[in-house]
């Protein structure tokens, strides 16, 4: 990387690091047509990302600033332990907490990263052996489940570890199984949303919301799956769950619509490739997994993809401008096309796995 670069990183850092500190105001995009951040109170199911950047900030630059703003942070986010209205608990509560628990032993983080696992198991249905995702849409789809939602698992995995309770851990494998059964197509690319019948557990639909059809790939949804079964066999050593997220991330890196530096579309279906907006998002959380897919599987090809995205993501095409003044690291991010919202910007989530990345490759190169 040119020293270019290195300075542009460290402008974005402390740009991360100068947001003012507001409980109400977790930020999640910028639109640079209206020049307005997002911003979002605490239940927002982007509100644990910010503090997490700061989490792993205080790793990347080894300052104790971002520390000390990451536990403010972090702390605002208490309150969501008891918000059973949401299966988004990971995202906020195991990324802000359980990334500050991994770096300071805080007794009270652990405490927090249990309640909110209880909370979390509130939303398992026995039927349909998962758990209902969201609760909007409700007169449309009995109980969604959404494939984002095998990220929020890690929390119950760690909730086991953290209290010797191994409900949390079956609650997980549970979900993960159903939705291994019911979310991928024969090509091994994943289903946005299932819907269940909450007597008989059967599948009424398979659908969409943020991708392009019921039929196409979104781009980060393949990333969440890809993610989400690495992960559980981190902690389960499921050989199935192995085989699939192999399978995913194969179907991913190899796509005939994936671009040359390894950033893909925000849908691999999109009508108008290649001028279809990218998503940095779902290339990081891709990246990210595949580090760790790499250590299981030793596919050079992984390994590989990984590398090119971190390189592809430290240059001028994708880092922000030294002096724009906003909260976040990278651009061309693309979020819910559904609302044509957030397509094509700087979001929270993009920075979080680019820094997750950058972090999970530092470890294996040591």
């Amino acid at each position: 990387m040119t020293a270019d670069i290195d300075q542009l990183l460290i402008a974005r850092y402390n740009k991360v690091l100068n947001y003012t500190l507001d409980s109400t105001a977790f930020p999640r995009s910028y639109n640079p047509e209206t020049k307005q951040i997002l911003k979002r109170p605490s239940k927002d199911w982007t509100s644990g990302f910010y503090a997490g950047n700061l989490w792993m900030l205080s790793d990347v630059t080894k300052e104790s600033r971002f520390r000390e703003s990451a536990q403010k942070w972090t702390a605002f986010i208490e309150k969501e332990k008891f918000n059973d209205g949401t299966h988004d608990m990971g995202f906020k509560v195991y990324n802000s907490f359980g990334l500050g628990y991994n770096r300071t032993g805080k007794e009270h983080y652990k405490d927090v990263l249990i309640s909110s696992a209880q909370t979390l198991a509130s939303r398992f249905n026995p039927n349909v052996q998962s758990i209902r995702s969201w609760d909007f849409n409700s007169d449309q789809w009995e109980f969604p489940v959404i494939i984002d939602n095998m990220m929020n698992l890690e929390l119950l995995f760690e909730a086991t570890k953290l209290s010797g309770d191994s409900t949390f851990h079956k609650l997980a494998v549970k979900h993960a199984n159903t939705t291994l059964s019911n979310h991928f197509r024969p090509d091994d690319s994943t289903v946005h949303v299932v819907v269940y019948d909450t007597i008989n557990g059967n599948v009424k639909e398979r659908v969409t919301h943020q991708g392009y059809s019921n039929e196409s790939a979104w781009a980060r949804g393949q990333g969440w799956a890809i993610y989400g079964y690495t992960m559980a066999y981190r902690y389960t050593k499921n050989e199935d769950y192995l085989k699939q997220a192999q399978a995913t991330a194969n179907f991913f890196i190899k796509h005939k619509n994936l671009p040359a530096d390894g950033i893909p579309y925000w849908d691999f279906d999109a009508p108008n490739i290649p001028d279809e907006p990218r998503d940095v998002s779902a290339a990081a959380i891709v990246a990210s997994a595949l580090v760790e897919l790499y250590g299981y599987t030793d596919k050079q090809d992984y390994i590989n993809y990984s590398r090119k995205v971190l390189n592809s993501l430290k240059s001028e095409e994708y880092i922000l401008p030294a002096d724009l003044e906003i909260p976040f690291i990278l651009q061309h991010s693309s979020g819910d096309w559904s609302k044509r919202s957030e397509m094509d910007e700087p979001i929270i989530y993009g920075d979080y796995y680019f820094l997750e990345l950058m972090l999970r490759l530092q470890e294996l190169d040591q």
